[in-house]
């Protein structure tokens, strides 16, 4: 787990003493659909509230693991962008689907920020309860199918904003395809440039790029371009082949050429 991040401390910060606080506050804080022409200050701060210390702890504890790591690679800014776009898709989603009653808490919010841990890291083992080992995608796989289980369900967890969770997922999944296509279609247009053989990206592309890398011949290199191999293909499987740089991608593509 990497040190803790300044706006993951301020969030946590925030979101604490927001609980401590929030009894007292003079004007409703909740976000009622009904209310938002009257209350609009509630699509922000209803993130901040929660309805118990489970609802508060286990919500905190993901933005602790999961939030440093997202924000080192989005950057502040970025990742507060990702963290409130993942709160004001929630409330959209619970004003679309359900209306009728309010809604409280950070999980649109922390369920977004695990969506782009997802997304960034998909091999990255999880341990579910310090216990179970499951990697991210299916984290984030399962959390999606689940809430809309629930959701079109009302039966099931009937007190928990299901929809409000698919918000939160649905907002973080456009937010980090358009961060990653505007921060780097300019350098992926000059890398094609530089280097017009290079493998293919994308998810097809880096399946056979994998593929294509597994079948190096190990015993057929030089110790020393063995034992890079070695660690770029154990990078590719913890990590995946997006996480590759231009120059690793490049090597793997030649020894695997030779």
């Amino acid at each position: 787990m990497l040190p803790m991040t300044p706006c993951v401390q301020k969030l946590l910060i925030a979101n604490i003493a927001m609980f401590f606080l929030a009894p007292f506050s003079p004007v409703e804080l909740s976000f009622y659909p009904p209310a938002i022409l009257v209350q609009p200050w509630t699509l922000v701060s209803y993130m901040f509230l929660h309805s118990g210390f489970m609802h508060l702890f286990f919500n905190m504890i993901g933005l602790y693991f999961f939030g440093p790591r997202v924000e080192n690679r989005l950057g502040a800014k970025g990742f507060l962008w990702l963290y409130f776009l993942s709160g004001l898709g929630a409330a959209l989603f619970h004003f679309l689907f359900a209306r009728e009653h309010p809604v409280v808490g950070a999980s649109g919010a922390v369920y977004g920020v695990l969506l782009a841990f997802a997304m960034y890291w998909p091999r990255v083992r999880i341990y579910l309860w310090a216990i179970l080992p499951i990697q991210a995608w299916l984290l984030a796989t399962l959390l999606v199918l689940g809430s809309l289980y629930a959701g079109v369900n009302p039966s099931v967890g009937s007190r928990t904003a299901h929809f409000a969770h698919l918000g939160g997922l649905a907002f973080a999944f456009v937010f980090i395809k358009w961060w990653e296509w505007r921060k780097g279609a300019a350098k992926r247009a000059f890398d094609k440039k530089l280097h017009p053989d290079a493998s293919p990206t994308g998810m097809v592309g880096d399946r056979l790029a994998t593929a294509r890398w597994k079948g190096i011949a190990l015993e057929s290199l030089h110790e020393l371009n063995r034992g890079e191999v070695v660690r770029l293909l154990a990078k590719v499987e913890s990590e995946g082949a997006g996480n590759l740089s231009p120059s690793e991608r490049q090597f793997l593509d030649r020894m695997s050429a030779d």
